[in-house]
């Protein structure tokens, strides 16, 4: 039988997420990510008041205050380290939420996993799709184990490079490199940095979010005209010559370096996928349908709130086709408005526009996704 059994491929957020939302609808849910530890890469992630949102929505959000930091607004500092403005970051009142917050990956990971599992999701690892396909009653999928399994829907939640989107879309946009790359550095956090910092006007943009009671990650975004490439042992030499630009909190962070910092260096890709994001039965979701740059910190929430929407389309009791298309009508201009104006953030960043040029776009997007999904 595949009537209201369904297949996610990757374990990520969004895989995750759709597992959970899926299976509270009754459904056989089976997951399978291509990683045979179901590893979790990254220093912290930051929350907005919508993926703060979206997590209650899940029935997770008691775990991430828990464990996570929360709070409102960001500071935005000059280079010398000076508080010049908070940017508001908007909730509404009914959804009795924080209105920013940051949590380590890890912990995140450990939190979704935990209730994937407790929800009775089949899990797979080191396992991917060869092949997909479809009738109108189902798709047949082929495993990279050259095993075989029928499904009424396929979700792809394998990521930027995704290998659903290449089977079901092979004419889709490569991810493209945005002109950035993101240093990450998990640190201890100090008594002063009690909500998100913005350090604007300088040669880079950096910040810090608190991610626990205790600790914080720093972000910086470097300019280059190519994928930067800097080999483990010099990353926090090469890190330290970066933060020197400045004075404050960031150069302290800077002068602290060492081997053995976990930092993390990864460039920024992203693209605009137009619709649909499926095809029959098989619908991508969270990074494989709309990856985008952390500028306006959305890309989390926004695979959480794909979960939620299809969850809801399908509780209707209509055909997953149609479940698929009022998906799509819901998703994608809150979608694309995340990506482009994160693009648009980025380039305003690299060009070096007035601090207000760039504040002014994360206000206004922040705003919007305030509304209800």
């Amino acid at each position: 039988m595949t009537q209201n059994r369904v297949l996610i491929v990757g374990g990520g957020i969004g895989g995750m997420s759709t597992a959970i939302a899926l299976a509270e609808l009754g459904w056989a849910v089976d997951l399978i990510d291509l990683d045979p530890q179901w590893r979790v890469y990254g220093a912290g992630i930051t929350i907005t008041g919508p993926t703060l949102r979206a997590f209650k929505a899940l029935g997770v959000l008691p775990d991430i205050l828990e464990l996570a930091y929360t709070g409102t607004g960001i500071q935005v500092c000059a280079v010398d380290g000076t508080r010049l403005t908070v940017l508001a970051t908007p909730v509404r009142e009914a959804d009795g939420i924080p209105g920013c917050g940051g949590i380590m990956r890890p912990v995140l990971h450990r939190i979704l996993s935990g209730r994937t599992r407790s929800a009775g999701v089949n899990i797979a690892l080191g396992l991917s799709v060869e092949a997909l396909q479809q009738d109108a009653d189902g798709v047949d999928v082929t495993f990279t184990d050259g095993t075989l399994a029928r499904y009424c829907l396929v979700v792809g939640a394998d990521g930027l490079f995704s290998k659903v989107r290449k089977i079901i879309l092979p004419h889709a946009p490569e991810p493209e490199f945005t002109g950035q790359n993101a240093w990450r550095l998990l640190l201890d956090r100090p008594e002063q940095i009690d909500r998100r910092h913005f350090f604007l006007g300088g040669p880079f943009k950096v910040g810090l979010t608190p991610v626990s009671d205790r600790e914080m990650y720093m972000f910086l975004l470097q300019n280059t005209s190519s994928k930067l490439r800097v080999p483990e042992a010099e990353l926090h030499t090469e890190l330290r010559k970066l933060t020197d630009r400045y004075e404050g909190p960031v150069k302290q962070i800077g002068r602290q370096l060492t081997a053995q910092s976990p930092i993390v260096l990864r460039p920024l890709e992203a693209f605009l996928l137009p619709g649909p994001w499926y095809k029959g039965r098989v619908v991508l979701v969270g990074d494989a349908a709309h990856p985008t740059t952390p500028q306006l910190a959305s890309g989390a929430g926004l695979a959480v709130e794909d979960a939620l929407v299809l969850r809801d389309e399908l509780a209707v009791g209509t055909s997953v086709p149609k479940a698929l298309h009022q998906f799509m009508a819901r998703r994608y201009a809150r979608c694309r408005l995340v990506v482009e104006n994160s693009l648009e953030i980025g380039r305003r960043e690299q060009a070096g526009r007035p601090m207000e040029d760039q504040t002014i776009l994360v206000e206004e997007s922040l705003r919007i996704l305030a509304d209800p999904i």
